[in-house]
C-alpha cells in the first residue's frame, strides 16, 4: 500500500449537537439535522476526542503459557469536548438534573444535590474542505465533567466526556462520510 498525504484529514470546524433520546438523527450527508437537535455553540480549540475501547478475557489453559482464546467481554466508547459558548443547553448538561428560571432579568440555575440519569442523543459534525463526516451517537450520557477554571487569560470552559450505551440498534454509534478515501476498493 503506497502512502498518499491526499488521505490526511483534519477537522478544521465542526460541531456538536444534542437531541431527547430518540429524536430522528439524519441517515445521510444531505440531510439536516431534524428538529430537536441543538448546537452546543463553540468548543474549545483542542477540538473532540473520540475514544474506542473493547475489553477482552484471556482463557489460560494450564499446557500454554500464551491464551489459548480471548473473548470480548466489553465495548466503550467515549467522545469528549469542553464547550466555551455558556449558555442553557451547556450549563445545564454539565450539570444534570439541573432547571433554570429567569425572573426580572436573573438567571437562576438550580443543581440538585443528588442528579438522576440524563441521557441524550448526540451528534459531532465535522469538515476538512469538501469533506464532511457525521458521528451519531444515539444514547449517551455525559459521565465525566472537569474542573471549571474562571480567569482572565481564557474562556471559561465546561469539559464533558459522553459515554455511549448500547440502544435499540445494534450499533453504538454511526459514521457518515463522503470521504473519498474511503472507497472500498
Amino acid at each position: 500500500m503506497a502512502l498518499n498525504a491526499d488521505n490526511v484529514r483534519v477537522g478544521l470546524t465542526g460541531r456538536i449537537y444534542m437531541a431527547p433520546k430518540g429524536t430522528t438523527a439524519p441517515t445521510d450527508l444531505s440531510s439536516s439535522w431534524a428538529a430537536g437537535w441543538k448546537d452546543l455553540g463553540y468548543m474549545s480549540d483542542d477540538g473532540v476526542s473520540l475514544e474506542y475501547s473493547t475489553d477482552v478475557e484471556d482463557i489460560n489453559a494450564w499446557q500454554s503459557l500464551s491464551p489459548v482464546r480471548r473473548v470480548l467481554t466489553g465495548v466503550d466508547m467515549t467522545m469528549g469536548f469542553t464547550a466555551i459558548e455558556l449558555k442553557a443547553d451547556t450549563v445545564t448538561l454539565y450539570f444534570p438534573g439541573s432547571t433554570l428560571s429567569t425572573d426580572t432579568g436573573v438567571h437562576t440555575l438550580s443543581i440538585p444535590a443528588a442528579p438522576g440519569s440524563a441521557e441524550f442523543a448526540f451528534g459531532m459534525e465535522w469538515e476538512d474542505g469538501s469533506i464532511t463526516n457525521r458521528l451519531i451517537i444515539p444514547r449517551g450520557e455525559v459521565t465525566e465533567r472537569g474542573g471549571i477554571t474562571v480567569g482572565r487569560s481564557g474562556a471559561v470552559g465546561l469539559e464533558m466526556t459522553v459515554s455511549a450505551y448500547a440502544s435499540s440498534a445494534p450499533e453504538i454509534a454511526t459514521w457518515l462520510s463522503d470521504d473519498p478515501a474511503w472507497a472500498t476498493s
